[in-house]
């Protein structure tokens, strides 16, 4: 087979299903035929001209496939093996990688930074969302999916597992910690899961889509705050006797979810960020405490590599992360349109959707 079928940006408001050229293998790479995917809320970012990339870009990063080729260099695979690539592809040697931020291999330019510096699938490089992709750095990335594992099981580790665990990581989650986290999309709920992993004995979620709440309890969420119903922070605080919480996670990316995620804080808490802004943010006087409450404020990007894969897969595999409740539509990759046009108008409860070549 000299071409494939691929889901390509055309402008904002299109992508579409093309034929395009294999790729080539270069000597560190690998190619990887897709057995299943999926789309990202960032990828509607790119359907809708909000996060800008190349025309003709292939778009997806989060592939589960089968080893088809490999590069003359790369040792330690075979080809027909599966397995996963994050949606973070290090190269494991930059100045980044080595400061042990793998996920800002790439970010650093002659010019200063760029954001999002180590995501190249359907960002710089062509994505997943095709019959086949080619993997850079295979030996840095390409992690073996254990036999027990299905591809759906496994299917959140390169992005939304790994992003939401890094909430819950990066906040620093301790054994007895209560934690907020607003907006139960597929990225809160992992980071609601990753903070019951941590020793989070209370975790409150807040959202007012009735799936998504319904899916958070069944992962062990206590309290569910439909924000629609009242104030998500008045409500918090009455749930914390006053207190506030240790750690307050805000996975949707906007002025508001991140003011309340703030407001609902203890003295000293930290406020982990997952959102994707598209603006400038505003820090409020009081609810920052004239910046005299000892409180931090860390953002986090997707962890990648294949020992991150690995750690999370090890999570599905113990029986301590399912998320197969997450997935709740499926689509051929012929009806990609089709599967973009559920995603992005958030139609009939979806929440993630499996995609198959």
């Amino acid at each position: 087979m000299t071409r494939m079928m691929a889901a390509v940006f055309a402008e904002p408001g299109r992508i579409v299903l093309e034929s395009r050229p294999m790729p080539d293998v270069g000597p560190l790479d690998a190619l990887l035929r897709i057995s299943t995917t999926t789309i990202c809320g960032t990828d509607v970012h790119i359907l809708r001209g909000e996060y800008p990339v190349r025309k003709g870009l292939i778009v997806g990063h989060e592939p589960v496939g089968i080893i088809e080729k490999l590069g003359s260099q790369v040792k330690g695979y075979k080809e027909g093996q599966r397995v996963i690539a994050g949606a973070i592809t290090p190269s494991g040697h930059s100045y980044a990688c080595l400061c042990g931020q793998h996920s800002q291999d790439g970010a650093e330019t002659r010019h200063g930074f760029k954001p999002a510096g180590g995501w190249r699938f359907g960002n710089t490089i062509d994505g997943c969302q095709a019959e086949f992709v080619l993997v850079p750095d295979a030996m840095a990335n390409l992690a073996p999916v254990p036999g027990n594992l299905s591809d759906e099981q496994v299917l959140m580790c390169p992005d939304i597992m790994s992003t939401g665990f890094a909430g819950a990581e990066s906040g620093q989650v301790r054994i007895g910690d209560t934690v907020a986290v607003f907006a139960l999309g597929p990225i809160g709920l992992c980071a609601a899961l990753g903070a019951r992993l941590m020793g989070a004995t209370t975790v409150i979620g807040v959202d007012t889509v009735a799936a998504r709440m319904a899916v958070a309890r069944k992962l062990g969420v206590d309290h569910v705050i439909d924000f629609r119903k009242g104030d998500p922070v008045a409500a918090i605080r009455e749930l914390t006797d006053g207190r506030g919480v240790d750690v307050a996670i805000e996975a949707l990316g906007t002025q508001q979810t991140f003011e309340n995620a703030l407001r609902v804080l203890r003295p000293g808490g930290t406020l982990s960020s997952l959102g994707v802004y598209s603006g400038d943010l505003r820090i409020p006087l009081d609810a920052f405490t004239a910046g005299l409450g000892d409180n931090k404020i860390v953002t986090s990007l997707c962890p990648g590599g294949k020992e991150r894969m690995r750690r999370l897969m090890a999570a599905v595999s113990s029986g301590r992360a399912n998320l197969e409740a997450l997935v709740t539509h499926r689509f051929a990759l012929a009806d990609i349109e089709a599967a973009y046009d559920l995603f992005a108008h958030q139609r009939d409860g979806v929440l993630k959707v499996a995609i198959t070549p």
